[in-house]
């Protein structure tokens, strides 16, 4: 957080960026966020998130799971069963998500 007293950064590191990408990407959020709650199988984050088309649940689980968000746990069964948890990296933005979810309760979109 930049304070009144620091000096002002105009340069955006790419850290920085690049985690605002992540979880600003369309249905990023949305996903992680249902997860804190508890869902963690495909039809369940479907079912949670109206709106979202198997596409791209598919590709933002697997963008998730690349950047080591998410974990995807396979038990060979037949038909496999396959669920998603959160790993370490994934729950530390329980307080991110929060603040975010705070600031959009407090300021609704006008429009």
């Amino acid at each position: 957080m930049v304070s009144a007293s620091e000096p002002l950064d105009l340069q955006v590191c790419d850290a920085f960026h690049r985690a605002i990408e992540l979880i600003g990407r369309r249905w990023s959020g949305a996903i992680i966020s249902v997860m804190f709650k508890g869902a963690d199988r495909f039809c369940q984050l479907r079912e949670a998130i109206p709106g979202i088309s198997d596409r791209l649940l598919t590709e933002r689980l697997k963008e998730l799971e690349d950047e080591g968000i998410v974990l995807r746990d396979v038990v060979p069964t037949r038909p496999p069963q396959v669920s998603y948890r959160l790993t370490e990296k994934g729950l530390a933005l329980a307080p991110v998500l929060d603040s975010v979810a705070a600031w959009a309760h407090d300021w609704p979109a006008k429009g």
